[in-house]
């Protein structure tokens, strides 16, 4: 019986903010990287910590939302598939980087906690006064 599996679940933090372009058929590609943290206690008895970077692809509406709601920093699950790309330089040399090709994104924490709060305007009353809540959450949210 042959098997043939090519599945990839990962959480991390962004290392960068996704870089959008659009292809000449108006197809939305965003490339990120995520960092996965490992805490583990080594053979010494102490708490050592190693992480891993992985290179992030999304294609199409993935893509478009990747680009609109993550910025680095942020947290989000991966579903997708290990990808390998093959080229050679500019030295003729082989080159080859595996990645990982999002299927599904999902955004693990809140847009609103990241931002910092802004000073008040010199000379404004209003803005002097305790801080208003947060406004309820629109239409700018993504769908999931």
């Amino acid at each position: 019986m042959a098997v043939a599996i090519n599945t990839v679940l990962l959480g991390g933090h962004l290392t960068r903010d996704p870089q959008v372009r659009f292809l000449a058929n108006q197809t939305a590609v965003a490339n990120f990287a995520i960092a996965i943290n490992r805490r583990f206690k080594g053979n010494d008895g102490q708490m050592k910590e190693e992480v891993t970077f992985v290179d992030i692809e999304a294609w199409g509406r993935t893509a478009e939302l990747c680009g609109q709601y993550l910025t680095k920093g942020r947290a989000c699950f991966i579903e997708g598939r290990l990808k390998l790309d093959q080229w050679q330089d500019k030295d003729g040399q082989n080159r080859q980087r595996l990645k990982v090709v999002a299927e599904s994104v999902q955004f693990l924490d809140s847009k609103g906690r990241e931002t910092a709060p802004t000073p008040p305007a010199s000379g404004d009353q209003a803005a002097a006064s305790p801080a208003a809540p947060p406004a309820p959450r629109g239409d700018d949210e993504p769908p999931f």
